[in-house]
């Protein structure tokens, strides 16, 4: 600049020639700030969409998995969307995708796997993706009971296991004392059970006990949990072409069993979803299956101490217990953005991995840990020992390897389905149709469901 300054200030005035120069001085560094900007824009973050169902405490914890793993690294952003519950959600992506303004990744609930799955061209499998970009992947690190619902044929991962969890059986201690009986000792059986809430209503419970979730309780994770066939085909894992075969001798004993404590109110019938979970917090009924996500909620909404055990099962059902399949939902990767986008979900997937991230998830929670090393890493804390029952769904999803039967579920319309069940499971709990007459119409129903959806494929 000095020289510059000397050739300029020799032909003009001083006064001007002053003027231009500080004007130059002030143009370059205007042109430095610039290129500043411009070269901290070229190596911004880049964003990526993930669309979810989660509202309340559990939306708040996944953004902190989206803000600390943002925090972790300058690449990549991930921007969660809340979008309404699971088919909202799903309903959304769909529409997005049509319109080409999809997010990346899209949170879809389990029994919609198998629609994901026949939607080849849209999804952008999980094992291809990481294997595309290069980070390290292993489905050795996955509990097989949890991976083993989000893979394909050849045990390839199509989506990535995030929320999962299983039933688990709840108890009210203080009810359990006041009817004289052990309050560490939750029923192991149906029958055990069936004379637990024998005596708890004849100590004056409005119940004996409660359920959630009618069909994924006393359906889908009965069969599994008995290693039996909820339908042909491997449970629809090997084919389309499956039929249901809920209404073997086991499922019918079993619904027509709840039938008849549904008389004297050892077992009562409180809806579907989450609707019986209240008449359990408030002391209504002394036993209650459910989520073994809600545990957080039962527990800080319960004015009573609480004992946890695992599911019941029939002992005269040879292999039973098995293990209990999962509820929950899994991240999915759509098709069609942008390459860089697919790194930052690639490094996500691997963070979320990490021991330390998914045992914090599993703590905060209440899901299941999708790795045992998480499980590990969470024994070792303390965690378990500090919070009784806790460990109890991982304990049930990993009883045994799980079998061709408890796997888990690859059905098509699978939501329609459910609602053809429980809608026959409604009318047999109501005496209106025998046990068996409930089942054969639900399998009806669900087979024309089936049908449907597999004249709809474009695996047909």
């Amino acid at each position: 600049m000095p020289r510059l300054k000397q050739g300029i200030v020799a032909f003009l005035p001083r006064k001007t020639g002053r003027a231009i120069v500080t004007l130059a001085l002030r143009l370059l560094q205007a042109a430095a700030t610039l290129a500043l900007i411009l070269g901290s824009q070229a190596h911004a973050a880049t964003d990526i969409a993930l669309w979810h169902a989660m509202s309340g405490e559990l939306g708040k914890q996944l953004e902190k998995l989206a803000s600390d793993f943002n925090a972790s690294q300058s690449d990549y952003r991930i921007v969660p969307a809340y979008k309404g519950n699971y088919t909202e959600t799903v309903t959304a992506a769909i529409f997005a995708f049509r319109s080409r303004s999809q997010p990346a990744i899209v949170q879809v609930n389990e029994v919609a796997t198998a629609t994901m799955t026949a939607a080849k061209g849209a999804i952008y499998p999980v094992y291809s993706l990481m294997r595309d970009m290069g980070e390290p992947f292993s489905l050795n690190d996955y509990l097989p009971a949890v991976s083993g619902y989000y893979t394909d044929a050849s045990g390839n991962l199509l989506s990535f296991p995030f929320n999962s969890s299983t039933p688990i059986l709840y108890y009210n201690k203080t009810m359990f004392r006041d009817a004289g009986l052990d309050p560490e000792t939750p029923p192991k059986t149906w029958p055990e059970l069936g004379l637990t809430a024998k005596r708890l209503r004849e100590r004056g419970a409005v119940c004996g006990f409660t359920t959630s979730w009618p069909s994924w309780i006393h359906i889908e994770n009965l069969s599994a949990f008995h290693n039996l066939p909820l339908a042909t085909r491997a449970n629809g894992f090997a084919g389309l072409d499956a039929e249901l075969t809920i209404n073997n001798p086991v499922v019918v004993k079993h619904v027509a069993q709840l039938a008849e404590w549904q008389k004297t109110k050892l077992f009562d019938y409180s809806g579907r979803g989450q609707a019986a979970e209240p008449r359990f917090q408030n002391g209504e009924c002394g036993i209650f299956i459910g989520s073994s996500a809600t545990r957080a909620d039962i527990k800080a909404n319960s004015k009573f101490e609480i004992g946890y055990g695992m599911m019941p099962y029939w002992p005269d059902v040879k292999g039973a217990p098995q293990n209990s399949i999962i509820g929950g939902a899994t991240l999915w990767v759509l098709r069609d953005r942008p390459r860089e986008e697919y790194r930052g979900v690639a490094r996500f997937f691997a963070y979320l991995s990490q021991p330390g991230v998914q045992a914090a998830w599993h703590q905060n929670t209440g899901y299941l840990p999708i790795t045992r090393a998480a499980f590990e890493l969470t024994r070792a804390q303390g965690f378990y020992e500090r919070n009784p029952g806790s460990a109890i769904s991982f304990e049930e999803i990993t009883l045994h390897p799980p079998t061709e039967n408890s796997k888990g579920i690859r059905l098509g319309s699978f939501n329609l389905i459910r609602g053809a069940i429980e809608e026959e499971l409604e009318q047999a709990f109501a005496g209106h149709k025998s046990a068996q007459a409930a089942l054969d119409a639900a399998v009806e129903r669900g087979n024309k469901l089936l049908r449907q959806f597999e004249r709809a494929s474009p695996e047909r």
